[in-house]
């Protein structure tokens, strides 16, 4: 006999668990149908016994047997190519696949909020057309949900604490957070909106500032190119009647001019080099906040709103000027009525110029470096610390500002950044080109703070990988209530007061690291002067029993 056709559809065979074609199908006494494991796993997390479907309860757990015959009709129902068209959208790189998909994941379409995982479009109908779902919060897909929910609560973060600065869920607001000056992200990521608005338009009058001072530089050049040939040329033809005294003066003389020359084009590149790295550094800026401002995710923005809003103080580089015009009046006249004079002028050491500006006799391209803690807390940088390169016995707290060292292993995934053997970890940020001051507090009996290239080694016992123990890093220790400091593997012990807090200061593009005793002052313990030539990690390296916390400054702090 023929084979019979199956006329029937997809759905009519469908898990309403899993929402995909039965597997192994078992069959309820009130008569629906849900694949094995799926029943299964839904069983073992609920302590009574109901149909997932029509919620009908049974008094004992009924015994799961596969339903032969369902079983060899979803056989053939696959075999008749009634499965998902190939056309399907499966997720591919860089797509958010759904969390509900079996087998290969089907790309998701939207996010929930409240469920915190992602829908294909079959797996979203639910939120649809189920009354318990209708109010949840639906988004974009976002694969990134996990950063948005509360790591003590496991809440969505959905309000924002203007007290601690920092967002927050419904928890923490009756909780920790009680009292203090609460409110939604959408008016906080307003009021921040306007501040970026003022970031950003005072960096619009910097570069127009600094590309009017660029042009005119140019100008300067050409000026100057113009204004030497002509010198040297009114130089020559004055020489040419007294030849026969004046030639060995003459060649002194363009000499000195060509040497002051060179001087003066010096401090011209010198200025447009300086004016270059603010512009792009400026330009860089500019982008990043025009991008921020953009952004729909609220809780991004305000992460990221205090380390990108931060701008550092105004470069003095647009006081600069240099001399074009290099024409001495004193000389000419010298030299075509006074031919006894021409020994004496050999013997001049400078030329005697008339500049077309002020002036500047020495270029002060870095601002001074500050001195009270009100100044270096202008330069303040939130720090972060990156759980990625903890080693596993430094535990992370207070939303990754503590860390502490125990004797109990964390169970951190394997990374590459990771230190396996020495007890250190870096921060998340990269700090160049600019200057950064950030403060810590310490306790327990041996600790280093200090900084590192990115390519300090994270894997073996080496001494050499420590902080300090090579030419990647400098640090800071504190140990026995004294204090020293490490670079390249040498150690130079210093005499100060002891104090917990310490101070960080660090100016990149002068090459300056100092670490400051806090108290109700601020003691210089030592500062290191050198030339840095990547990005910088704050570091710290940790004993038993020992804990580093990283401060939360504002410039309000003091």
């Amino acid at each position: 006999m023929a084979e019979a056709q199956l006329f029937v559809s997809q759905d009519e065979f469908t898990c309403s668990v899993c929402l995909d074609t039965l597997t192994d199908p078992v069959s309820l006494h009130c008569g629906h149908s849900f694949c094995l494991k799926c029943l299964t796993n839904y069983w073992d997390q609920s302590q009574e016994y109901r149909c997932p479907q029509c919620r009908h309860t049974f008094t004992t757990r009924p015994e799961l047997k596969r339903n032969t015959l369902l079983n060899e009709v979803v056989k053939k129902l696959k075999k008749t190519a009634l499965s998902p068209p190939p056309s399907q959208n499966y997720a591919g790189p860089g797509d958010v696949e759904c969390d509900f998909c079996t087998g290969k994941k089907l790309r998701a379409v939207k996010s929930c909020l409240t469920c915190m995982a992602s829908y294909c479009q079959t797996h979203l109908q639910p939120h649809y057309v189920g009354a318990a779902w209708k109010g949840h919060n639906l988004v974009d897909p976002d694969r990134n949900l996990k950063e948005k929910l509360c790591e003590k609560h496991q809440k969505s973060l959905e309000m924002f604490c203007r007290t601690d600065k920092m967002c927050i869920c419904v928890m923490c607001g009756m909780t920790e957070h009680d009292g203090h000056e609460k409110v939604e992200l959408e008016t906080e990521t307003e009021r921040k909106q306007k501040q970026l608005g003022a970031t950003l338009r005072e960096i619009r009058r910097r570069l127009e500032k600094k590309d009017k001072k660029m042009k005119e530089m140019k100008k300067t050049i050409k000026q100057t190119k113009i204004s030497v040939e002509r010198v040297v040329e009114e130089h020559k033809k004055s020489f040419t009647d007294l030849i026969r005294c004046i030639e060995e003066v003459h060649k002194k003389l363009t000499e000195r001019i060509r040497e002051q020359e060179k001087r003066e084009m010096e401090k011209a590149v010198g200025v447009m080099e300086q004016l270059k790295k603010e512009i792009e550094e400026l330009k860089r800026r500019e982008a990043e906040l025009k991008e921020l401002s953009e952004t729909k995710d609220h809780l991004h923005f305000l992460q990221t709103f205090s380390s990108r809003c931060f701008l550092p103080d105004d470069e003095d580089s647009l006081n600069l000027t240099v001399t074009a015009d290099f024409s001495s009046e004193d000389l000419l006249k010298e030299l075509s009525g006074l031919k006894k004079r021409l020994e004496k002028i050999s013997q001049w050491d400078n030329l005697p110029l008339t500049p077309s500006g002020i002036e500047a006799p020495i270029f002060t391209l870095q601002p001074p470096e500050p001195q009270s803690r009100e100044e270096f807390l202008q330069y303040f940088c939130p720090v972060t610390l990156d759980v990625n390169t903890a080693h596993r016995q430094l535990r992370l707290s207070e939303r990754n500002k503590k860390v502490t060292c125990e004797e109990t292993k964390a169970k951190y995934p394997d990374h590459p950044d990771r230190f396996d053997y020495w007890f250190q970890l870096l921060c998340r940020e990269a700090l160049t080109g600019t200057r950064c001051y950030w403060e810590v507090e310490g306790s327990g009996v041996y600790m280093r703070i200090g900084v590192a290239y990115k390519g300090l080694s994270r894997k073996g016992r080496d001494k050499e990988y420590g902080l300090g123990n090579n030419d990647k890093s400098w640090c800071l220790q504190c140990s026995e209530s004294q204090y020293s400091v490490r670079h390249n593997n040498q150690r130079t012990v210093i005499s100060a007061p002891y104090s917990p807090r310490i101070g960080v200061y660090l100016d990149w593009p002068a090459g300056i690291l100092s670490f400051y005793s806090v108290s109700h002052t601020m003691t210089l313990l030592h500062r290191f002067n050198t030339s840095f030539t990547e990005p910088l990690y704050p570091g710290f390296w940790l004993s038993l029993d020992s804990s580093i916390t990283i401060s939360h400054l504002t410039p309000c702090d003091h």
